[in-house]
């Protein structure tokens, strides 16, 4: 079974045959670290961490390179520094430790390599110079810009016209540009901000731009051009088509990546998410209240190319759904895959239909297979209850209740005891007196 992957560039479904089959290249777009990772930045790296495994099974884990980086230089960063009153060093340690445990929890492997944007300013200031040396940037009041129309085939990944990008990109009107599209490889550093030596004989101190970070990770882990690129759909454009451009053109290459994948919007409960509407949610505060094995469960039961309604009916299915796919199948040491879910993991990372076998598995009663699959697809423990409690919280509730109906309040006891149910908590009542376990 040949693994088909679709390619957002190409707009098609096709093989997927590596540049060298000993060493399978992917590089996915990786957090930005100024704060608690969302439950949408958890989509990309769920999604790519399958296709990681999926890989590793087909061409061996030793022959498959995953990079994904981190972003610890940026406006947010610098911002929320100052607002803390704390070192943007200590912030981005922080987060970053926050994201790692985020992930680990969500059963993700770690990736081959976890490059620091701060890390790799020499590989960056060279792409750069040699942007500048080959016509492709220029130098203006000590800032470094890309010339879009160097590019003469730009736009071509996210597929819009000039004004949709000018649009899209919401781009800064600056008198030093020589078009409006021209986006910026390094900038000068205000004071208080981090700073390096500039290329191309700037001489105040000033840091990258964004898109440069990306074009330069890649290139000094994987090569001028490499198997998969991925990421969230938000990064189509304005970040991977500019990545597109700065790396072909700086490497004179006909592609930066042979495929470029990218997950789907996620929304909750039917609404956009935004801290405005009170539906921001974190993995982290998600995994107070759900197993991170649930979580990623219900991320996967939607193919990745799709948007996604993140519920709270869509958890408790998935808590049932994996509790009863995994009742009575004991930890396994292998992590081979079922030729079912092989088969529909190898057409475009279909996780709706490998999900789908998994429940034909079970009811077959094929448990040894399952449980190895289950594994290979990184779910190696049931889910033990439907959410974490907090069992101090609880027995003062039932308190107030029992308050309430000494006092005959039947409405406060009533409101009470369905609060606990929210909870998942079911209440017994007996004569002497009431007790409480988790909802099945």
């Amino acid at each position: 079974m040949d693994l088909k992957l679709y390619d957002t560039l190409t707009r098609e479904k096709r093989p997927f045959q590596p540049i060298d089959p000993a060493r399978v290249r992917m590089y996915v777009c990786g957090p930005t670290v100024y704060d608690h990772a969302h439950i949408g930045n958890a989509r990309p790296v769920i999604v790519f961490d399958v296709l990681f495994r999926l890989l590793r099974q087909i061409y061996g884990a030793d022959h498959v390179v995953y990079v994904r980086n981190i972003t610890d230089v940026d406006d947010k960063i610098n911002a929320r520094a100052a607002e803390r009153g704390i070192p943007i060093r200590q912030l981005t340690e922080e987060t970053y430790a926050n994201f790692k445990a985020d992930v680990a929890a969500l059963g993700c492997l770690p990736p081959t390599v976890e490059p620091r944007a701060t890390e790799h300013i020499a590989e960056m200031k060279t792409l750069i110079e040699r942007l500048v040396a080959n016509g492709c940037a220029y130098v203006a009041e000590g800032h470094v810009l890309f010339h879009v129309a160097a590019m003469t085939d730009y736009g071509r990944l996210s597929n819009r016209s000039l004004d949709e990008m000018v649009a899209g990109a919401r781009v800064e009107v600056a008198p030093y540009k020589k078009d409006p599209m021209d986006f910026v490889l390094w900038k000068p550093s205000k004071q208080g901000e981090p700073g390096w030596s500039s290329p191309c004989g700037i001489d105040t101190p000033g840091r990258p731009g964004w898109h440069i970070e990306c074009s330069a990770m890649s290139w000094k882990h994987l090569g001028e051009t490499f198997d998969i690129h991925g990421g969230g759909i938000d990064l189509v454009f304005p970040h991977h088509e500019n990545e597109i451009a700065q790396s072909r053109c700086a490497f004179h290459t006909p592609v930066m990546a042979n495929f470029w994948m990218h997950n789907g919007f996620l929304q909750v409960e039917g609404e956009k998410m935004s801290k405005s509407l009170g539906n921001f949610l974190t993995i982290d505060d998600l995994l107070k209240d759900w197993p991170g094995e649930v979580l990623r469960f219900n991320m996967l039961r939607t193919h990745y190319r799709q948007p996604i309604d993140w519920t709270l009916r869509g958890l408790e299915e998935s808590f049932s759904s994996l509790r009863t796919l995994m009742d009575g199948i004991e930890a396994q040491t292998s992590d081979s895959i079922a030729p079912g879910v092989y088969e529909a993991l190898c057409d475009d990372i279909n996780m709706p239909k490998a999900i789908a076998e998994l429940h034909a598995m079970h009811g077959r009663g094929d448990g040894a297979a399952l449980a190895a699959t289950l594994a290979a697809l990184g779910f190696v423990r049931r889910p033990q209850s439907r959410r974490k409690v907090d069992e101090t919280a609880i027995a003062a509730l039932i308190d107030k209740r029992r308050a309430a109906r000494t006092a005959k309040n039947f409405a406060e006891s009533d409101r009470i005891r369905d609060e606990l149910q929210a909870m998942g908590v079911i209440l017994k009542d007996s004569r002497d007196g009431t007790t409480w376990e988790l909802a099945p």
